[in-house]
């Protein structure tokens, strides 16, 4: 059995993470990936934003006419892993790209697989270079969602559980583009817990937890200290925590009803009631979780599942503005 330290501060700084619409992304579902092409033309706008960093590009299509593409990447924490950040462009640049067609020959929207900026340098999308990670020996550090080793990725509701008629009448009526977050929406815990972004785990003093997820603004404060007062529903909710020999327990009340609060497809109710018992391995290097939601607006009886994060390198958390324009391109992929 691992005896924890008490929580240390935490130092955070660079890393990638996978997209969470790899498997159901709405616009690249589009590309044609046989079709690679090299185009050119002057950027018209570059987002650093959420969902997705994207640019468009004044460039002549395949009838030679100048028209806006779009080039649609990852997000920012993933895009800034691999070398770009919010100053990689700039409108007027000159810009070379590589990448893939829509299926569309028609619609000017394409991926991206390098761009050469104007001093002639190239920028890809692949992955930087090998980071030395640090394990971790008392649940601080920065965390990545690992969905191998039979963890699933969230990105439907799940089987089996024993909902309610509001809850079932969710699940019956589930699509994607319900998403809060591809409309600039964060839902509180235990979603925002489960989302392939990374979470760190912070100890800014004796007291005090913070959980905080990367372009998600809201903190998660966790009191060890049981007096301290509740304050203002949220959808954070109030979040007391305790040491029980090697688990990290949290008891998280006080929500307010909150859109997908609990899971894909799943809304949660202000009578959510939220334990979460954090472990970690052996070897510092991946934190489970225990996850039990009681809601009696859209469960029977309460639900138990399981989520587990990978250990990254330490560096400072992301933050990147969402914009309706770049959620707007996520949906649509392009289209008007």
């Amino acid at each position: 059995m691992r005896v924890h330290k008490p929580l240390c501060t935490a130092v955070l700084t660079l890393t990638v993470l996978l997209s969470f619409a790899a498997a159901a992304h709405h616009s690249h579902a589009t590309i044609d990936k046989d079709d690679k092409r090299t185009y050119k033309g002057i950027v018209v706008k570059y987002g650093w934003t959420m969902p997705h960093v994207y640019l468009k590009v004044d460039a002549p299509n395949e009838n030679g006419e100048i028209v806006e593409f779009s080039i649609e990447m990852e997000h920012p924490p993933a895009m800034k892993g691999k070398g770009w950040d919010r100053d990689t462009f700039k409108p007027g640049d000159r810009i070379i790209w590589y990448g893939s067609h829509d299926f569309d020959k028609s619609r000017p929207y394409t991926s991206l697989i390098w761009a050469e900026r104007p001093d002639g340098t190239r920028i890809g999308t692949e992955q930087g270079a090998v980071e030395i990670i640090e394990p971790s020996t008392d649940f601080t550090g920065l965390w990545r969602r690992n969905d191998v080793g039979g963890f699933k990725p969230h990105y439907t509701p799940p089987v089996g559980w024993p909902l309610s008629a509001a809850g079932q009448e969710m699940v019956d009526n589930f699509h994607e583009d319900q998403n809060p977050m591809v409309t600039c929406g964060n839902p509180g815990p235990p979603k925002s817990m489960i989302v392939p972004y990374p979470v760190s785990f912070t100890r800014p003093d004796e007291n005090t937890v913070v959980m905080e997820r990367e372009l998600m603004k809201e903190k998660r404060i966790v009191y060890l200290d049981a007096g301290h007062e509740p304050g203002e529903p949220s959808k954070m909710g109030y979040s007391v925590g305790r040491f029980e020999g090697d688990e990290f327990i949290v008891e998280t009340t006080n929500f307010i009803a909150d859109q997908w609060g609990t899971h894909t497809g799943i809304n949660s109710s202000e009578k959510k009631h939220l334990v979460e018992r954090f472990t970690l391995s052996d070897d510092g290097l991946y934190l489970m979780v225990e996850i039990t939601v009681t809601d009696p607006v859209y469960f029977t009886e309460p639900v138990v599942f399981n989520h587990r994060w990978k250990k990254l390198a330490d560096r400072e958390v992301i933050q990147a503005p969402c914009t309706m324009e770049s959620a707007l391109l996520y949906l649509k992929g392009g289209r008007p």
